[in-house]
C-alpha cells in the first residue's frame, strides 16, 4: 500500500479501490509523560491505545450512522488496528475542531485571567486550529477560513452545527455510564459537496471525568464498550 501520511498517532495509506486505510498507533498527545488531547505534539505512548482508539471509533461511527449524519466510516480491523474510510479532502492543510463544554486545558491557558478552571460554556464552545506543529496549532476563526480561501462560511457553519450534535449525542452516551465529557477533539474533511467528519472519535481525543477524576484512555475504553 501506499502511505500517504504519517501522522502522531495514526498513518494513512492508499488502498487499490480507491479508499484509505488508517492505522492506528499507541502514541497520544500530551506533555511531559501526561496524557492531554489538547496538546499538539506525542507525548507518551500507551500500551494498547491504538486498538482503543479505533474500538471507541467504531462504536461512535455506528452511532452515529443510525443517527442519520455521514462520515467517512466504511469498515475496520479490530486486531490490526486499521480502519477502512472514505476519501476525503482536508480544508488547508488539515483542520481541528475542538468542542468545548467545560472551561480546562489549552483553554485556561489562553484564557484563565477570564474563566476559572471547570467552569461549563453553555451550549458548548466550537473553535478550530490549523495543524501546524511548527505553529503551534494555531487558532482561526470561521471568518479567518473564509479570508484565506480554506473555507466558505457555509462550510464552516456546517461543520460548527456537526461538531455540536456530534458533542451531544457522544455527551450523552457517556452520561449513561456517569462520564461528564469535558472537551472533544474532532476533524472534518470534504466529500462529494458536503462537510463531513473523518479521521477518528477517540479515547485519546476526549477530556473524561468521573467526579473529579479524569479517566485514562484506555480505562475509557472498557467503561464505554464493556457496559
Amino acid at each position: 500500500m501506499e502511505m500517504m501520511y504519517k501522522g502522531k498517532t495514526k498513518d494513512v495509506y492508499k488502498l487499490e479501490n480507491g479508499n484509505v486505510m488508517l492505522k492506528f498507533k499507541d502514541d497520544c498527545t500530551g506533555k511531559d509523560g501526561v496524557f492531554d488531547p489538547g496538546e499538539n505534539s506525542v507525548g507518551l505512548t500507551i500500551d494498547g491505545i491504538g486498538k482503543a482508539n479505533l474500538e471507541t471509533s467504531v462504536y461512535y461511527f455506528e452511532m452515529l450512522k443510525d443517527a442519520g449524519i455521514k462520515t467517512h466510516y466504511v469498515s475496520a480491523d479490530i486486531d490490526n488496528a486499521t480502519m477502512e474510510v472514505l476519501p476525503a479532502t482536508v480544508f488547508g492543510h488539515g483542520l481541528e475542531v475542538i468542542c468545548r463544554l467545560v472551561a480546562t486545558g489549552s483553554f485556561i491557558r489562553r484564557y484563565g485571567e477570564y474563566i476559572e478552571d471547570g467552569t461549563v460554556l453553555e451550549g458548548g464552545y466550537v473553535e478550530c486550529t490549523f495543524k501546524n506543529d511548527e505553529k503551534g496549532d494555531p487558532l482561526v476563526t470561521g471568518e479567518g477560513l473564509a479570508a484565506l480561501g480554506v473555507m466558505t462560511p457555509d462550510l464552516f457553519e456546517s461543520m460548527k452545527e456537526q461538531t455540536l450534535k456530534i458533542t451531544k449525542i457522544v455527551a450523552d452516551d457517556l452520561k449513561t455510564i456517569g462520564l461528564d465529557l469535558w472537551d472533544i477533539k474532532f476533524e472534518f474533511g470534504y466529500n462529494n459537496g458536503e462537510v463531513i467528519l473523518i479521521d477518528e472519535i477517540a479515547s485519546g481525543n476526549m477530556r473524561v471525568y468521573k467526579g473529579d477524576t479524569i479517566v485514562e484512555p484506555v480505562e475509557l475504553t472498557k467503561l464505554i464498550l464493556n457496559r
